[in-house]
C-alpha cells in the first residue's frame, strides 16, 4: 500500500522547531535540496505507510540536527576556530573494496575517523557526559531496529554501531547526499544532486568535522573519510580540503554494478512495498557511468591528488595495501600501525560476513552491457 499524504516541508521545519525549541536553522541554502527532495519523495518513492512515518521522523531529526548544529556554533564559537585536516577521502563506486579499506586504515593511530555512533549521533545530548553513554545506547538500538526491519542487509555490508561508518551520513544533514537515492526511488532528485553545486554542502561537512575534534581536544589527527557519494563531487572535495588524495578504489562494474543494485533493493524495501530490481539495476548503471566519465574529466586536472587500489589487492593483500596507502598519504607506516592492522584483520573474520547471491540479469542487465558500458574505465584502471 502507498501512501496519500504527502511530506510538506513547512511542517517539517515546525516540528523541528517545536521538538528543540530553537528557530535558527542559518543559512537558508538548505532548503533548495530539502524541497526538491521532498518533492521527489512525494511523487516517484512510493512509500508505504511505514516508509511514509520513517521518512518523517528522519527529515525531521537532520532538520533537529541543523537547528542544534548552529546553537552550538552560537554558545561555543570557538568550535569555528577547530582545525581540520584530511588526509583522505576514500572512494569508488560501492561494493570495491572501501569499506574494508576504510575500517583497515582507521585502525591506524595516524589517523582517525567517523564513527558509526557519532555519525548518527553527531551533537552531545543536553546534560551528556564526556563518555556520550546515551548516544552509544541509541546507536546500539537504532541499529538492533534497522536489523529487524532489513534482516538480510548484514549479509551484504557489516555495520557495527561503535566501528568506521561514512560520512556521507553527516552530509545527509544537509539533503546533499547519495543516502537518499540509495533509500528511495527519487530519480529526479537523483538528476539535481548530479548537477548541483555542493559546495556549501561540503563547507558544513568540514564544520561536522569540527564538531567531532571539539568534543575530543586529543582528536587531532589527520581524518580518513569514506564514501561513494565524493565520486559526484571530486574537484568540491579537493578544493575544500587541502592536502586531501581521493583514494581511489576499483574493481569490475560487471560484479559492482549488480552487487550495489542488491543492497539498494534490501534497504529501500523499508521504505516502499513497490521495490522494482530491474528499475533499480539500470538506474545504478546509468548512474555510475555517469559519474565515472565526470570523475575522469576531474582527475586528470589534478593527477597528483589520487591514490589507486584494486578490489582484489586488497582482499588478498589486505595490510599490504593499507601501508602503501598510508605511505602515498605521506604517513609512513611504523610497527604501531602493523599491529594495528593485524588486530583489525583478526576482530574482522569474527564480524558476520554472509553470502551474497546475485547476477546481472536479477536487475535487467547483462555482462555484456556492463562491459561495453564500462569500458572507457575498465581499460584504464583494471
Amino acid at each position: 500500500m502507498t501512501v496519500t499524504t504527502a511530506l510538506d516541508v513547512p511542517e517539517l521545519l515546525e516540528k523541528a522547531r517545536a521538538k528543540t525549541g530553537l528557530a535558527d536553522f542559518g543559512d537558508d541554502w538548505f532548503r533548495e535540496p530539502l524541497d526538491v527532495l521532498v518533492h521527489s519523495l512525494n511523487t516517484e518513492a512510493a512509500l508505504s505507510p511505514l516508509g511514509f512515518e520513517l521518512t518523517r521522523h528522519r527529515l525531521t531529526a537532520l532538520l533537529c540536527d541543523r537547528l542544534r548544529l548552529r546553537e552550538l556554533q552560537r554558545t561555543h564559537p570557538e568550535v569555528l576556530d577547530v582545525e581540520v585536516r584530511v588526509a583522505a577521502e576514500i572512494c569508488g563506486l560501492p561494493r570495491t573494496g572501501s569499506t574494508l579499506l576504510h575500517r583497515l586504515l582507521a585502525a591506524s593511530p595516524q589517523v582517525t575517523s567517523t564513527l558509526s555512533w557519532e555519525v548518527a549521533y553527531p551533537l552531545p545530548f543536553p546534560g551528556e557526559g564526556p563518555d556520550a553513554a546515551v548516544r552509544k545506547r541509541r546507536a546500539r538500538e537504532r541499529m538492533q531496529v534497522f536489523s529487524q526491519l532489513s534482516p538480510d542487509f548484514g549479509d551484504l555490508h557489516t555495520v557495527v554501531w561503535d566501528g568506521p561508518e561514512e560520512d556521507v551520513i553527516l552530509l545527509d544533514r544537509t539533503f546533499v547526499s547519495m543516502s537518499f537515492d540509495s533509500f528511495y526511488r527519487v530519480p529526479s532528485y537523483g538528476d539535481w544532486l548530479r548537477s548541483a553545486d555542493q559546495r556549501p554542502a561540503y563547507r558544513e561537512l568540514r564544520e561536522w568535522l569540527q564538531v567531532l575534534q571539539w568534543q575530543n581536544e586529543s582528536r587531532s589527527l589527520p581524518w580518513v573519510l569514506k564514501s561513494p557519494h565524493h565520486l559526484t563531487a571530486v574537484d568540491t572535495v579537493l578544493d575544500e580540503f587541502a592536502g586531501c588524495r581521493i583514494v581511489m578504489t576499483h574493481r569490475s562494474p560487471v560484479q559492482a554494478v549488480p552487487s550495489y543494485a542488491s543492497m539498494v533493493s534490501t534497504m529501500s524495501a523499508q521504505y516502499s512495498e513497490d521495490v522494482d530490481p530491474v528499475r533499480i539495476g539500470r538506474y545504478w548503471s546509468g548512474r555510475f557511468s555517469e559519474t565515472l566519465r565526470g570523475f575522469a574529466a576531474a582527475r586528470s586536472a589534478r593527477p597528483d591528488r589520487f591514490v589507486d587500489v584494486r578490489f582484489a589487492d586488497t582482499v588478498s593483500r589486505p595490510a599490504e595495501v593499507a601501508r602503501r596507502v598510508l605511505d602515498a598519504l605521506g604517513l609512513p607506516p611504523g610497527p604501531a600501525d602493523d599491529a594495528a592492522f593485524e588486530a583489525y584483520l583478526e576482530r574482522n573474520r569474527t564480524e558476520r560476513h554472509g553470502s551474497h547471491s546475485y547476477a546481472p540479469q536479477d536487475f535487467g542487465l547483462s555482462e555484456e552491457q556492463l562491459r561495453r558500458d564500462f569500458a572507457f574505465y575498465a581499460e584504464v584502471y583494471l
